[in-house]
């Protein structure tokens, strides 16, 4: 067994979302200044051939993968529930230009960093494997995903 490190990369997105049937003010369409905290294990690469000698995983492959799969994605979009009535909200302002993303699950941060787990592991090499995502909604509130929680 050799050196397991972890290596860990920030992303910034600006999404508005509204939480149907929610019973605070969140149920109002609104967005947050998103902070993505992906980290991902592995070994350094040993092949003093590699052009990635020394690395887990080059820094620029990792931002590649997560600026396609979601924060290209879901910045400056606004997602909802597809399976509620805010179905009819997404159509209209879809018809004026909006960027909408409508999704199979109600857009917290709980469901959200569920949901970019699953898409940020079947885009990773498979000696590298996703140890964590932290995603901070405000300044004071954030979500976690590990992979040791997960069965």
């Amino acid at each position: 067994m050799g050196n397991k490190i972890r290596i860990t990369k920030q992303f910034s997105f600006e999404t508005g979302h509204a939480l149907y049937g929610y019973d605070g003010k969140c149920k109002n369409v609104h967005g947050h200044s998103y902070r993505l905290d992906v980290t991902v294990i592995g070994e350094p690469i040993t092949d003093t051939n590699n052009v990635k000698y020394g690395m887990v995983i080059d820094f620029g492959d990792l931002k590649k993968i997560v600026q396609e799969e979601i924060a290209d994605v879901f910045d400056h979009a606004t997602v909802f529930n597809k399976n509620t009535p805010h179905l009819e909200l997404a159509m209209e302002l879809k018809k004026r230009g909006h960027n909408v993303l409508l999704v199979d699950y109600q857009p917290t941060s709980e469901m959200m960093v569920i949901d970019f787990a699953k898409k940020i592991k079947s885009r990773l090499p498979e000696n590298i494997k996703l140890h964590s995502l932290k995603l901070q909604e405000t300044a004071t509130s954030f979500a976690e995903w590990f992979a040791a929680d997960q069965d």
